[in-house]
């Protein structure tokens, strides 16, 4: 059996924090702020703050799951109004306009509640304009949630946008970083035969909205 490649998240994001420092041609300015996606992508991105002594937030972005299939993404959909959809997945799966229409209606909702979660009445999103945004999560299965990340973090007035994450399948890192969103894709990991993100890590249980309101301080 193959050893998986990173312990936890606190391991994956302590790998992650270093390759972020030490990349040559990174050149990250003093202040970036690291937006970590909810719930698995926040424990990771606590550490990279903390390493890069930079401030913390969460983008909420939802996947949009096929309805017999939902762990394979059509989609995703995001705070603002953000909707990202794979056209090709919707078409192969020959997914209705009324389980399209009924799958957004439901991941908008859970959008709208959990910003509402974990961020308190009067606290607001992180300010973004014009400043370096590292948007982390805990691994990228087909990039969905990741652009839809990248295009929150654009319309919030990013001026440049990472994506860093532990693992994303080869193709997919491929087409992330042909995304202009995106100025830079940086993971640890980007192997050609991909299963699932969970099975590169030893421990992966699931994060619950109990400790990303903790680590958030909300």
């Amino acid at each position: 059996m193959r050893k998986q490649t990173f312990y936890d998240r606190v391991d994956a994001g302590e790998q992650l924090a270093h390759e972020l420092s030490t990349r040559k041609g990174l050149n990250l300015p003093p202040a970036p702020v690291v937006l970590g996606l909810p719930r698995g992508g926040v424990p990771v991105a606590a550490v990279v703050a903390r390493v890069l002594e930079a401030e913390l937030d969460v983008l909420v972005v939802r996947k949009l799951g096929v309805p017999f299939r939902p762990e394979l993404a059509m989609g995703a959909v995001g705070e603002d109004g953000i909707t990202v959809l794979n056209t090709k997945i919707i078409e192969h799966a020959d997914i209705s306009t009324a389980d399209q229409e009924e799958a957004l209606r439901q991941q908008r909702q859970e959008v709208r509640e959990r910003a509402i979660r974990f961020r308190p009445p009067g606290r607001g999103p992180v300010p973004l304009a014009g400043r370096t945004a590292i948007i982390v999560d805990d691994g990228v299965a087909t990039g969905a949630t990741a652009q839809a990340a990248g295009q929150l973090a654009r319309a919030r007035g990013a001026e440049r946008i990472i994506l860093a994450t532990p693992v994303v399948p080869y193709q997919v890192f491929q087409h992330l970083s042909d995304d202009p969103v995106f100025d830079e894709v940086v993971c640890l990991r980007s192997p050609v035969r991909f299963r699932s993100v969970g099975a590169f890590y030893t421990d992966f249980a699931q994060v619950t909205d109990a400790q990303v309101r903790e680590i958030l301080g909300t």
